[in-house]
């Protein structure tokens, strides 16, 4: 009769680790999941009891575009955790590595800047209704390159 493998004993024995080993081995498949970039702006901090993976972003722009993008996040990740991003410490990644590609921001049309400013608009504390305008901007353009990029083929 044989026992369990290497691999049933590991599973066993995560069950019993709690949250720290969850977030563990969540935070070493971290950059490998999400990008350098995302890995850069927000890393995984906790693990809460209801299973939802707490996720430090470096400020509220960064929460705000990667809960817009956390089912895509979380379909990546081991599990499939709910994902709730908060601002929070990250670590530090070092110097940013040299691209060989150019830098390329998307630039927001008139229309696109407009339906960001309404959309912000409701918003009383200035400063984040600047923020969330930038963020609306930058979302409303990406989509739009992307269908413009869907439709070239």
């Amino acid at each position: 009769m044989s026992g369990p493998t290497g691999d049933e004993w590991k599973e066993e024995l995560r069950r019993f680790e709690g949250p720290e080993g969850a977030i563990r081995d969540l935070a070493a498949g971290w950059p490998e999941a999400v990008g350098t970039e995302i890995a850069r702006n927000a890393w995984p901090a906790r693990v809460k009891g209801d299973g939802t993976l707490v996720v430090h972003v470096r400020d509220s722009i960064w929460g705000f575009e990667l809960t817009q993008r956390a089912g895509e996040i979380s379909q990546r990740l081991p599990g499939s955790p709910r994902l709730e991003f908060v601002p929070g410490p990250v670590p530090d990644a070092g110097p940013e590595a040299p691209s060989a590609e150019p830098e390329y921001r998307l630039q927001a049309t008139l229309e696109q800047t407009r339906e960001a400013a309404e959309l912000a608009a409701p918003i009383e504390d200035a400063a984040l209704r600047d923020a969330v305008a930038r963020a609306a901007r930058a979302s409303l353009a990406r989509a739009a390159e992307g269908t413009a990029a869907d439709r070239s083929f």
